[in-house]
């Protein structure tokens, strides 16, 4: 299912921001062998959050400045977590919570373990410098399906948030677990998203590669007592699909 739809991205130039976890990967050799692949063609791999909720109070619930765990043992679940995927041969660089919350404190705790980036919620940060990249998470979370009647609404939603933002020139995200890519209409709508924005003209990339800045080169020194003209450009923010 997640390789066809890969094909799928591919065949548009659009590459894959893919959520893993250890213990999925360690139990499954053939998808290991397939997200490494991946990886290597240029897809980014980022860590699923960690243990943050379990036996813990929830997100509506969690006091302003404390974190939800302790940073010495968040600290400990990633580098365990980097351990377990060092093993596999893969390293990820970019951190996505789980349900796109961002537990108070995590931030400094994934700045101190070099991640790069974190995708949250109400955007995609960078982690070096602390900048945001407005734009919310479309897709249906972690519990996609409440029941078949939902299907078609979250697929309009979903179609119609990414031609809005990509009109707006804003950034464009379309999240989808893998139990959704065995529903044919979950695909079909997260294909026409990605098909709609790059019809307004975002530019496919992936989380981290939305803060790679683009190398300026030196400029030559002019001639003696001659006239030379320029031009200056801007860079519009990269948007992904």
């Amino acid at each position: 299912m997640i390789e066809r739809w890969a094909a799928e991205l591919d065949r548009r130039a659009v590459p894959l921001s893919l959520v893993v976890t250890p213990a999925r990967l360690l139990a499954a050799p053939r998808m290991t062998q397939w997200v490494r692949a991946r990886a290597a063609g240029g897809d980014a791999l980022l860590l699923r959050g960690c243990d943050h909720l379990d036996g813990r109070l929830s997100p509506a619930r969690w006091p302003v400045g404390t974190a939800v765990l302790p940073a010495h043992e968040t600290r400990l679940q990633l580098v365990a977590a980097r351990a377990a995927l060092a093993q596999l041969d893969l390293s990820v660089d970019g951190f996505a919570p789980r349900g796109w919350l961002v537990p108070p404190g995590t931030l400094e705790v994934l700045r101190g373990n070099g991640f790069r980036v974190c995708a949250e919620l109400r955007g995609v940060r960078d982690l070096r410098t602390g900048e945001l990249q407005p734009g919310r998470v479309l897709g249906p979370g972690p519990t996609p399906w409440q029941g078949a009647h939902t299907e078609p609404w979250w697929c309009r939603a979903t179609v119609l948030g990414a031609a809005r933002a990509a009109r707006l020139g804003r950034l464009v995200r379309v999240a989808v677990p893998a139990s959704g890519l065995a529903r044919p209409g979950i695909v079909a709508a997260v294909l026409d998203s990605v098909d709609i924005a790059l019809h307004h003209g975002a530019e496919p990339t992936t989380y981290p590669g939305l803060f790679r800045r683009p190398v300026t080169p030196t400029p030559m020194p002019s001639p003696p007592r001659q006239r030379t003209s320029g031009s200056a450009w801007l860079r519009l923010p990269a948007r992904s699909a």
